[in-house]
């Protein structure tokens, strides 16, 4: 797998999207390692993508018989996690940020392979590549189509089994106030390369099944018109909006700065994007739900937005709590 520069990915995309070329790439946290590939370039023993229905999968994975998932996890330390929460916090109360994405790597012990993970998987952007990761992200980053830019930030997760818990998710202060700060950053992100950006649907709730039962997660629609020459300048436009407002905070370039001094492993690919280009229409997904290979172990990076109002407690029930395989 051939990686390429930013600017060398922008000129690719802005190229291929003015004459109409489908393309498919994977862009990591911090930009500094591209992959963008025409899909019929893609081998499939390499790489295997399911991008909401844009896929180079044969068959149906039944190659894999299902089988008792074995699922053992060992997340950082409670100790260890107040530590880099503490560090968050002291930053937001010193008004260097109104919200953060504090994330952690967790070792897995698994039974399963990463792609047995991506076949058994039903979220709606997966990507496997061999030997490195394997993603099942619900998240949509942005699409572009028609002549207008869509976002989906989603901010607000609670277990579906809790009593009341739609209702529950929806009044939490808390996550209300974590999730207008996301629609507002994005908002503002979507305005640099549109015009007439609006909030379409406000804190709309979608159910995930996963290996821990079922879970709700809330998210939001934004749009906004496109200039006229879109196709002509899709990689200025979608790398102008990296990274993702909804897994860095607000405001984007102080908030992560304090990630890198309170994070304790390196993000990689995890919370990058991943998407493709059909021709016309632009899919993109955000790199959540992430199991990587580091030589004999795996990891699972998951994480969650801190705020003034975030409970230690909470924040690392909610970071363990993600980490999960589809069922299977």
């Amino acid at each position: 797998m051939k990686f390429c520069s930013k600017d060398e990915a922008v000129r690719y995309m802005n190229r291929s999207g003015l004459s109409g070329r489908p393309f498919i790439f994977i862009v990591d946290y911090k930009q500094e390692h591209v992959w963008v590939e025409e899909p019929d370039a893609v081998d499939p023993e390499e790489l295997l993508y399911d991008l909401n229905g844009f896929t180079n999968v044969t068959g149906n994975g039944k190659q894999y018989p299902k089988k008792q998932v074995e699922w053992e996890t060992e997340p950082v330390s409670f100790e260890t996690y107040s530590r880099s929460f503490q560090t968050v916090s002291g930053h937001i109360r010193a008004g260097n940020s109104y919200l953060v994405n504090l994330t952690c790597a967790t070792p897995v012990r698994t039974n399963l392979t990463l792609k047995e993970i991506f076949y058994s998987s039903q979220a709606p952007y997966r990507l496997w590549l061999r030997d490195r990761f394997v993603i099942f992200s619900p998240e949509i980053f942005v699409r572009m189509e028609d002549g207008f830019i869509y976002s989906y930030p989603m901010k607000g997760t609670i277990d579906a089994s809790r009593p009341d818990a739609r209702e529950r998710i929806l009044a939490d202060k808390k996550e209300e106030a974590e999730h207008a700060t996301i629609v507002d950053l994005i908002r503002n992100d979507l305005s640099q390369v549109a015009s007439d950006v609006t909030v379409s649907r406000y804190r709309y709730i979608d159910e995930l099944e996963t290996n821990k039962g079922r879970l709700l997660q809330v998210s939001s629609e934004i749009r906004g018109k496109l200039p006229d020459d879109w196709k002509a300048v899709l990689g200025t436009v979608l790398f102008s909006l990296l990274p993702a407002g909804s897994i860095t905070g607000a405001p984007k370039k102080k908030t992560m700065e304090i990630i890198d001094e309170a994070e304790t492993y390196r993000r990689g690919f995890y919370t990058g994007v991943m998407g493709y280009f059909d021709g016309n229409r632009l899919d993109s997904a955000v790199m959540i739900r992430f199991l990587e290979q580091e030589g004999e172990r795996l990891l699972f990076k998951s994480g969650g937005g801190i705020t003034s109002q975030s409970d230690l407690q909470s924040e690392y029930n909610e970071m363990k709590q993600k980490v999960y395989v589809p069922i299977y």
